[in-house]
């Protein structure tokens, strides 16, 4: 008796499996049984063609430049001051002891010199009541903590012994006047401004070359704090401070502002 036709058999070694309607790979066109018509399961090269494309974009990412730091990006960071990439923690020019940092120092030192002149150029009566209104504003900020440590937000793993409490002030035309956050004292006026507009939903282009931005401006003087500088300096200062449980101003300047206008409207 002539043997049946039952189809063609597997090509899998040590199968050889006949089936009737037999399957054929689109990937390798083989021929193979029921059980091994996955790719996977006969060894089919296109499986490892598919995985070796797909490799390097899995892998894909923007290594930090800060040396020692082996932290990775999903994007690139760069610093518009040395065009070099780094990655979120280390973004700015403070945290990444740019090289550049210094070209931008006699600007600032300026600054806080001219600050002084304004401060230093009142005296008799006028400095008499300066004393007696930084005074009243060391007052008014100790009575303003008690209600910001029950209103604030930030960020809840921070030690109460690190936190510095602002009534902050956003910009014109935002939604809401003033918002009652708390930061850490070691973080730099960049890094308190970048959590500030995270927290209030704000426009934050502080890394790209565009015609405003986002500072962190003194309610007093209305100078916009150096990016570089820390919180706790400020705090600590002995002329014109920052005080905890006080009043900042967050606004949008030009690049060649270092002052804010109208600061009283603010609190209008």
């Amino acid at each position: 008796m002539a043997e049946l036709d039952l189809g063609q058999h597997c090509q899998v070694e040590h199968c050889r499996q006949r089936d009737f309607l037999p399957f054929v790979c689109d990937g390798c066109s083989g021929i193979f049984c029921l059980e091994h018509r996955r790719r996977e399961s006969h060894g089919c090269p296109e499986v490892t063609v598919v995985k070796e494309r797909l490799q390097p974009e899995t892998q894909a990412s923007c290594a930090c430049s800060l040396e020692g730091c082996a932290e990775k990006a999903p994007v690139q960071v760069v610093c518009p001051a040395c065009q070099r990439s780094f990655c979120l923690r280390h973004r700015h020019q403070s945290e990444h002891r740019c090289e550049k940092l210094e070209t931008a120092q006699p600007r600032m030192a300026a600054t806080r010199k001219l600050v002084q002149d304004i401060i230093g150029s009142k005296t008799g009566q006028t400095a008499r009541k300066r004393r007696k209104g930084a005074q009243s504003s060391a007052t008014a900020a100790k009575v303003a903590l008690m209600k910001l440590k029950l209103q604030a937000h930030g960020d809840p793993s921070l030690p109460q012994t690190e936190r510095i409490y602002l009534q902050v002030f956003l910009p014109k035309g935002s939604k809401e006047k003033s918002k009652p956050m708390f930061f850490c004292s070691q973080w730099s006026i960049g890094k308190v401004i970048d959590f500030a507009a995270s927290l209030a939903s704000l426009r934050n282009d502080n890394n790209r070359f565009t015609a405003k931005k986002l500072r962190l401006c003194h309610m007093t003087s209305g100078e916009a704090l150096p990016l570089d500088h820390s919180l706790e300096a400020w705090i600590a200062k002995e002329d014109c401070p920052l005080y905890n449980g006080g009043n900042v101003i967050l606004e949008y300047l030009n690049e060649e502002e270092q002052f804010l206008k109208n600061v009283d409207s603010y609190l209008e």
